[in-house]
């Protein structure tokens, strides 16, 4: 044990210190919010990519592998899929949109087309979203640091968020691009070499196979039990238009870069994908009775790997719940500083008090995130209502929004209004078993559907009375 902390350690110290090196590049709220749009393929490629491998893609994902087998492939690569879609075909127009009118956040974007009561409302919305998220990575961490450490949820937890919020308050996207960059090629080694090994150790595919649960969902690809084909509804609009993605896409120097480095993360994402359900099922020939998924990682790490790779592994675990945790952070910072203190509070502010106040709001937050990740208990279900709410919610009102000038703010807020009733409601009457006419696996294409049918209706009912 004392060889997986003196890495943990030694690992986050270096970041913190990388982190504060690249802050004396930040100049200004430019250099924070969108590195100064000077991110190239390379670059942008890192960032992204480390972004959308985090506690759901790795520690979530594995989990679900673990209970649902291969068919949990779904959950990232969905995101994958949303990825390719990013950087084809919204990235680059909304890189455009961004560029000529000197856009920080997805909230400027939402004002610029739809007015100030949209962002608002899209802005406290998420806000609060975005905390719970955030805590849903440091709760992986903390699993990992219970599991293999033994350290109690508060500790992991603390430790992810210092180590997360020192280097993101210091350089925001700046300095977060080139931590990212040291974060993703050690996860990227840590699984290549950690994986086969696992697979090895474990006695080999057929040995893997054999201590699965006797079910033959178990080696479908396209249907399980949680999971399958029916979580591309859930997850696909939500990494098209995630707001933290989209402010990355702001930075790329040129529509060249987005294509190619949001484009090629989301081919990098679909053959990862297949990792964390392996990881899942390995985990079965070890121990077939985990009471809580989440540990098939950590599992793995401790019992199926040599205790120096098993220390890689942990390293890139590490380093993936910490890039998805500063995206995150990323998200709140600029929301709150840009879209709600720039914007209502304080608009004569100048760029120094809003880079003051976005650092502010990175410690804030992330010290939110370490009390909810205490309290939370588990990773998927709260990743499950956040990435719902986020399609949602911004999916139709981005899309209509860079196709066409003709909607305004009317249709924007019903489609908002709608979409999320309707995902509330439902998961409201699933909570509480109340009567509903949607299956669990429906209630967010339904939610999707209504919202845009209110945007389409509220749109023909303006012209009508024209």
């Amino acid at each position: 044990m004392a060889l997986q902390l003196g890495v943990v350690l030694g690992y986050s110290a270096a970041l913190v210190a990388l982190g504060f090196l690249l802050s004396k590049r930040v100049a200004g709220t430019a250099s924070f919010f969108v590195a100064d749009r000077r991110l190239g393929p390379g670059l942008l490629f890192s960032t992204v990519l480390a972004a959308n491998i985090g506690a759901g893609s790795i520690i979530g994902a594995s989990g679900l592998g673990y209970t649902d087998g291969l068919s949990a492939w779904w959950w990232v690569g969905s995101a994958g899929i949303g990825s390719l879609l990013l950087a084809f075909w919204i990235g680059p127009r909304i890189w455009r949109v961004a560029t000529q009118n000197g856009l920080y956040t997805a909230g400027d974007y939402l004002e610029l087309r739809y007015g100030s009561s949209v962002r608002a409302t899209i802005a406290t919305l998420l806000w609060f979203l975005t905390l719970i998220i955030l805590a849903v990575q440091l709760i992986a961490m903390s699993e990992i640091l219970e599991w293999v450490l033994g350290t109690p949820r508060g500790v992991g937890a603390l430790i992810g968020g210092l180590v997360m919020t020192a280097y993101f308050a210091a350089g925001g996207l700046l300095s977060s691009a080139w931590v990212n960059m040291v974060q993703l090629c050690v996860l990227l080694v840590g699984f290549a070499i950690g994986v086969p090994l696992a697979i090895s150790q474990a006695g080999g595919w057929e040995m893997i196979l054999a201590a699965q649960p006797l079910s033959p969902e178990r080696s479908n690809v396209f249907f399980g039990p949680g999971s399958g084909i029916v979580l591309v509804a859930l997850l696909v609009p939500a990494f098209i238009v995630s707001p933290g993605l989209l402010q990355k896409a702001y930075g790329a120097r040129d529509e060249r870069a987005v294509r190619i480095g949001i484009g090629l993360q989301g081919l990098v994402l679909l053959l990862f994908a297949f990792a964390p359900p392996i990881i899942g099922m390995i985990a079965h020939v070890y121990d077939s009775g985990l009471a809580n998924p989440d540990f098939a990682v950590p599992l793995v790490l401790t019992e199926g790997l040599p205790p120096v790779i098993g220390a890689l592994g942990l390293a890139a675990v590490f380093s993936a719940e910490l890039s998805s945790a500063d995206a995150v952070l990323f998200m709140l910072s600029t929301s709150l500083s840009k879209d709600l203190y720039k914007r209502y509070a304080a608009p004569e502010a100048t760029d120094a008090q809003v880079l003051r106040v976005a650092r502010l709001a990175a410690v804030f937050g992330g010290v939110l995130g370490v009390l909810l990740a205490i309290v939370i208990p588990t990773v998927i279900d709260a990743l499950q209502v956040f990435y719902a709410v986020l399609g949602v919610s911004l999916f139709v009102p981005i899309v209509a929004g860079l196709h066409s000038r003709r909607p305004g703010v009317p249709e924007a807020l019903a489609s908002i209004g709608v979409g999320t009733s309707v995902l509330f409601y439902s998961r409201l009457a699933e909570l509480t078993g109340a009567p509903t006419l949607l299956r669990p696996t429906l209630v967010v294409p339904a939610a999707l559907v209504s919202s845009g049918v209110a945007f389409a209706v509220v749109f023909l009912v303006r012209r009508a009375l024209k």
